[in-house]
């Protein structure tokens, strides 16, 4: 299945209920199972970003509808990577020229 990283930042709002970012997490995850997404890591970070969290979803489309149904709640910002294994990059390059 295809791995994704989230880059998230904290919204006004979210910063305001900080208290409750666990618990929004929980809900997070639930989120995903009805999505068919898979959170395999939640990480609170300092610097740039707030929280990381690594997924595996089956489609791109999957991977959007979680993050923007995420961002409805205007908790959140995200920015959303999709991440290669190193045989996945083998194989990509394995196209170059």
């Amino acid at each position: 299945m295809p791995r994704y990283v989230s880059l998230i930042n904290w919204t006004d709002q979210g910063i305001r209920k900080i208290k409750e970012t666990t618990k929004r997490a929980k809900v997070f995850q639930q989120l995903a199972q009805k999505t068919q997404v898979k959170v395999r890591e939640i990480h609170w970070t300092m610097g740039r970003y707030d929280v990381v969290v690594v997924m595996e979803a089956p489609d791109d489309l999957a991977i959007s509808r979680l993050m923007l149904a995420a961002g409805s709640l205007g908790n959140v910002k995200t920015e959303t990577l999709r991440a290669y294994s190193a045989k996945e990059m083998a194989e990509i390059l394995k196209g170059l020229p």
